[in-house]
């Protein structure tokens, strides 16, 4: 794609990473209603939590860690200087996450998820022996693209959106 550069994200791009969120949302997830995708990006993606992914703090349950600089990337593409896509990975012990990948539905298939995740990926190598992704089973497309990337299916967990659980995939990549 001409025209795209790939760079860690500021908090200067919280609007934008929450429309790519909401967008990519409303055309991936069927078995989320309107409302349900409106209140968990309002909730996950609020200001105070897009700064704290961004500055490297990382919490879950009301307990936050402050991750070294090289444990926390937050990554975004943008398309002649417009918000694409982005992706959120962390480091813990000898193994990474990936939290989050997201590409605006008008931009996928254009190549830009596998240079967010190459990057990802070339960021988080050095600290880790292998890397987790992990996304809602109903998605197909995140079954395709992370099996493209060398992911095998692992294992599955559940995860809490809206009072309600939903089954999530595990991938792991083990370098």
């Amino acid at each position: 794609m001409v025209g795209m550069e790939i760079r860690d994200a500021t908090d200067d791009d919280h609007g934008a990473i929450r429309e790519v969120a909401r967008e990519t949302w409303q055309a991936t997830y069927d078995e989320l209603d309107a409302e349900t995708i409106e209140e968990t990006v309002a909730e996950w993606y609020a200001d105070d939590e897009l700064e704290a992914a961004i500055d490297g703090w990382y919490g879950d349950g009301g307990f936050s860690v402050e991750l070294d600089a090289l444990e926390t990337e937050f990554l975004l593409a943008e398309a002649d200087g417009e918000v694409v896509g982005f992706t959120h990975g962390i480091v813990h012990g000898e193994e990474g996450d990936v939290l989050r990948m997201y590409v605006h539905p008008d931009y996928q298939g254009e190549g830009i998820g596998s240079a967010l995740h190459d990057r990802l990926i070339e960021r988080l190598e050095p600290a880790v022996e292998r890397i987790r992704a992990l996304d809602l089973a109903s998605n197909d497309a995140a079954r395709e693209f992370y099996g493209k990337h060398g992911f095998e299916e692992t294992d599955e967990g559940t995860v809490r959106i809206d009072d309600e659980e939903y089954v999530e995939a595990v991938y792991t990549l083990e370098l």
